[in-house]
């Protein structure tokens, strides 16, 4: 379904390419022979899985803030990139309430720059900006978001995002409609996978509740999410670029996430962690809800995926018991000390191979 061998001697920018999302889609660009460059911050979290894999050794970091427009101009004038893919953003929703004016400044402004140097230059021909599944006015409607669907994100980072979908569209009409370029958004759903350490996100507080061997607790079991394992949206991304690279018809926004079935309860994703962690430890770990008190969070979100998956022939692969399979396998290998390359390798290939 991704043809991988397209990459192989491509200069591609990554934006936010210290992150976790940032970090697996750099190992497999990497793999495939890509020349990869990176601009982003320092890693986020300590651990980072940028350190852990070493990806310093492997490729070029610009390390950089896409709120400077100068720095970001300069990396694309000396790399002349073929390929960007835009991924640097404050994504977490409750540092967004707490600090708007950093989530709007990075997440609508840094978009701006990162489109204004494209627009700046002539090397790029594909270019995919990573929103959110969040970027909908969420009216907690059964069925899933279409990509013709109101934009209205309801807090600062959703709607920043939001803003965001609409100045690459903006630019896209503005000043690409005659340029062979393609330009596109992806929304992807939630993303889960290994060597994810950040803080409020659900996997990542169920890995820290179990290695203190506590029962994790759980904000809001009954909202409905569209969990997918970091891989799925991550090829979905490589099979958009490279399709609409050179095709620059194919450029527009798309629902990348889960088919309908796998859109399950954080309780009942929380469940299925716990019953694979014991299996796979002994253990009895459990989960119980508590409500912190915290901002608005939406009970209710999923995408509709018809778009992807007719232009561009994409579909998931991996169902939530298979990813979180993986994603203990990812975190038990972590913590005998195993080789993580090669454990994110062998994923990597099993994904590709189903």
């Amino acid at each position: 379904m991704t043809d991988l061998s397209f990459y192989k001697g491509k200069k591609i920018l990554v934006t936010g390419s210290t992150g976790f999302k940032g970090s697996w889609l750099c190992k497999i660009l990497i793999n495939a022979g890509a020349e990869v460059i990176g601009f982003a911050l320092e890693p986020p979290t300590s651990p980072a899985l940028y350190g852990i894999i070493e990806l310093q050794k492997c490729m070029k970091t610009v390390y950089g803030d896409i709120r400077d427009l100068k720095a970001l101009y300069s990396v694309f004038c000396e790399t002349n990139p073929d390929i960007v893919i835009h991924m640097a953003a404050q994504s977490l929703v409750r540092e967004s309430y707490i600090n708007p004016v950093y989530t709007y400044d990075v997440n609508v402004m840094g978009t701006v720059n990162v489109l204004e140097c494209l627009n700046r230059t002539t090397s790029v021909k594909s270019f995919l900006n990573i929103t959110t599944d969040k970027v909908y006015h969420n009216k907690e409607w059964e069925w899933g978001y279409r990509e013709n669907e109101e934009l209205n994100g309801h807090d600062p980072y959703s709607n920043s995002k939001s803003c965001s979908e609409l100045v690459t569209d903006s630019y896209r009409h503005s000043f690409f409609s005659n340029r062979l370029i393609g330009i596109s958004t992806a929304r992807a759903g939630n993303v889960i996978g290994g060597g994810d350490f950040a803080r409020d996100r659900i996997i990542p507080d169920c890995i820290r509740a179990a290695i203190k061997k506590n029962d994790i607790i759980v904000r809001k079991p009954f909202s409905i999410r569209p969990y997918q394992h970091v891989l799925e949206p991550l090829m979905a991304y490589l099979v958009l670029i490279q399709k609409q690279y050179g095709n620059s018809e194919l450029s527009g926004s798309y629902n990348i996430g889960p088919d309908e079935a796998e859109c399950v309860t954080t309780g009942n994703l929380v469940t299925l962690f716990c019953q694979k962690w014991n299996f796979a430890t002994g253990e009895t770990l459990g989960w119980y809800s508590e409500d912190d008190g915290g901002p608005h969070e939406a009970s209710y979100l999923k995408l509709d995926c018809s778009k992807a998956k007719t232009r561009l022939g994409w579909h998931p692969i991996w169902n939530l018991e298979k990813a979180m399979e993986k994603i203990i396998e990812w975190e038990l290998a972590y913590q005998n000390n195993n080789n993580i390359c090669e454990c994110m390798e062998r994923q990597i290939k099993e994904y590709m191979g189903a």
